[in-house]
């Protein structure tokens, strides 16, 4: 962190996601390990390659939004929205004329509205453009979870929403910390929110060999770092977190989580869909995040990995961890929360924001699960199937995405 920068902390969470809708039974699910993949009961996928998915289950938005607007929005907005509004009540945070021009929001989401898309084009196709929706352009596209949520919530500070694939929401909370440290922002409203899986989501990643296909067990398909890892799970959901100026938070009395004190950003510049070889840009952001926070390799006490549970990403990231990191990264946990909630794109690194804090605040490691086959290539302390108790004080949190793009996020325990 540059000499001058405001600190910035973090006060509130919330979350949608397929092993729990509310922060607490997300919490729940990753202690305990449970699993949120199972056959996809969004849309008949009886045709598909890939036949199931880590959806988000019971959701209901009665009680954070009006019927009619859950019925208007995009699965992916109701989720960042409900999100949004669960942090912020968290944070005990209001928001009134006296403070709105200095809250903003960022949620990223790297497919936006796709089911709207969908169904849209199918309308077009099958009843004439006369019929389609009013909506379907200001719900389909990216930037719409963040402009309901500032709406929702009345915030008029900078506003803006990333669209770097499964790097967006990491991208969003760390340029949300950016515009606190400048001055820029007293409170940012941040994260990501993702709803893809639809027919042509799963179709598209399954056409591009990134899924994996074990529907004869897909409770077991989300594996990452395991020697039989054959592709990632598809999820939902939204992770947001609520960040503020360390002064801000004082002065009103909040209850300080953790800090967020460092953020590196890169790309490959390699491969639309692979990660350059030996995970040379993943090290590099990881590397950035901790010059940042000022902060050595050694005080890193765990890793919330990107950990997809394909082959090349897994081995990749873990020669990343290794090279940013040197031994140290032996003798730490890096776990993947992927295991459980299947890969949720641009709402995964909210989800995992969110886990990191929470992972410092109980003094807990949430485990790989599914781990059964160790293989070389990676070779770190994934902490197989079991949550583990571990002090942790600073934690990397890691999204890469299509496109080269590399996030490191760095969370400390409050000092």
């Amino acid at each position: 962190m540059v000499e001058g920068l405001r600190r910035v902390v973090v006060t509130g969470l919330g979350a949608v996601t397929p092993i729990g809708n509310d922060v607490e039974t997300y919490w729940e699910g990753l202690s305990g390990g449970r699993n949120g993949v199972a056959p996809i009961t969004l849309f008949d996928a009886s045709r598909h390659a890939c036949r199931f998915a880590a959806e988000v289950k019971g959701f209901d938005p009665a009680g954070w939004l009006e019927p009619k607007e859950a019925k208007r929005w995009d699965r992916f907005c109701q989720f960042g929205v409900v999100a949004a509004k669960q942090a912020v009540a968290a944070a005990g945070l209001t928001i009134d004329a006296s403070n709105q021009q200095r809250v903003g929001v960022a949620i990223g989401s790297g497919v936006g509205g796709l089911l709207m898309m969908e169904t849209q084009a199918h309308v077009l196709a099958d009843r004439g453009p006369d019929r389609v929706s009013p909506f379907c352009v200001p719900m389909m596209i990216p930037n719409m979870a963040t402009g309901l949520a500032a709406i929702a919530l009345r915030a008029k500070g900078p506003s803006s929403a990333v669209a770097t694939a499964c790097a967006a929401g990491s991208n969003a909370i760390g340029d949300a910390y950016r515009q606190i440290q400048l001055g820029l922002a007293d409170v940012m409203v941040c994260g990501g929110a993702e709803s893809a899986i639809t027919p042509l989501g799963v179709a598209g990643f399954a056409s591009a060999k990134a899924l994996s296909f074990r529907n004869d067990d897909p409770a077991t398909a989300s594996r990452p770092f395991d020697a039989e890892r054959n592709g990632f799970v598809i999820g939902e959901g939204a992770g947001v977190i609520v960040i503020e100026s360390l002064e801000h938070a004082q002065a009103r009395g909040a209850t300080i989580l953790a800090e967020i004190v460092g953020y590196g950003t890169t790309c490959d510049a390699h491969h639309i869909t692979s990660p350059s070889p030996g995970g040379v840009g993943g090290a590099e952001a990881m590397r950035l995040a901790l010059v940042d926070a000022r902060i050595e390799p050694e005080a890193v006490d765990y890793v919330n990995a990107h950990g997809t549970s394909t082959q090349a990403n897994d081995s990749n990231e873990t020669a990343a961890i290794k090279s940013a990191l040197g031994d140290h990264a032996y003798r730490i946990p890096v776990s993947s929360t992927k295991s459980m909630t299947g890969h949720l794109l641009g709402g995964s690194g909210g989800i995992e924001a969110v886990a990191a804090v929470l992972a410092i605040g109980h003094n807990l490691v949430p485990p790989t699960i599914n781990y059964s086959n160790p293989d070389p290539a990676c070779d770190l302390d994934v902490v197989p199937n079991e949550a583990r108790e571990h002090r942790v004080n600073v934690v990397l949190s890691n999204s890469f995405g299509f496109g080269g793009h590399n996030v490191c996020l760095a969370f400390r325990r409050m000092t």
